[in-house]
């Protein structure tokens, strides 16, 4: 029953990394995939290399999601590109990735993964990225560490700003108003009036769930069966 008013608090359904479930995490693959079967959104974390170049990758580490080892932050991009995903395809960087998002309609979340590394000027660097290439939506920016975002409020102050935390947020409306955020992306839901888009969503009566609360976002691994579940979810409202 999709009617104006049920899409308007629609909660928009995020892929976690791309596809994890079908492709490797944070492949070109994945994402192209999830663009080419009518995702709302999609969800990625940004670092940066010892030359400075965004890329895209979870961990700090290229350990666990690659055939190499060390950190992203000790290589080269060049360097970098000599390890391979479990699929064949290197490490992308963030300019790749956003021509894959070029005029389609999709959401992007962008996470700054500054929580365990500061990389110095990350912000000057990816948000004038961003803004080079043809969005048909405001880039989602969102951080586990609120300097990171309030660095970014000071270059643009008018983007879509969501703190990242595991931890409930008391008052949280109060908080985001005070911090001059859009929103919040609590591990679990918040009683609040704030926006949130809860992270990471692949248990079906957890999703259910936060649809019946019409909550802004969810991020899963799984959103092929989170579109369906939403719909099924909506026809019994």
């Amino acid at each position: 029953m999709n009617t104006q008013s049920n899409q308007a608090i629609q909660t928009k359904i995020f892929g976690h990394r791309g596809y994890p479930a079908k492709f490797p995490e944070n492949s070109l693959a994945g994402f192209r995939y999830v663009v080419a079967h009518q995702i709302d959104g999609v969800e990625f974390d940004v670092h940066l290399t010892s030359d400075r170049i965004p890329v895209i990758m979870h961990d700090e580490t290229i350990d666990r999601t690659t055939d190499g080892t060390g950190r992203i932050v000790d290589y080269t991009l060049a360097e970098l590109r000599q390890f391979k995903l479990s699929n064949g395809e290197s490490i992308p960087t963030l300019d790749e990735l956003l021509d894959v998002f070029e005029n389609k309609d999709v959401w992007i979340n962008l996470e700054f993964k500054t929580d365990n590394i500061a990389y110095q000027d990350i912000e000057k660097i990816v948000m004038p990225m961003v803004n080079q290439h043809q969005l048909l939506h405001p880039v989602i920016y969102s951080s586990f560490n609120l300097q990171t975002l309030k660095n970014c409020m000071q270059l643009d102050a008018t983007q879509d700003y969501n703190w990242l935390t595991e931890n409930d947020v008391p008052k949280a409306q109060e908080f985001v108003k005070k911090e001059h955020l859009h929103g919040i992306h609590p591990h679990h839901y918040q009683a609040t009036t704030a926006t949130q888009r809860v992270w990471t969503v692949n248990d079906d009566q957890e999703a259910q769930q936060l649809f019946e609360k019409n909550v802004a976002g969810i991020f899963t691994n799984r959103f092929e069966d989170m579109i369906q579940l939403r719909k099924n979810v909506q026809i019994a409202q």
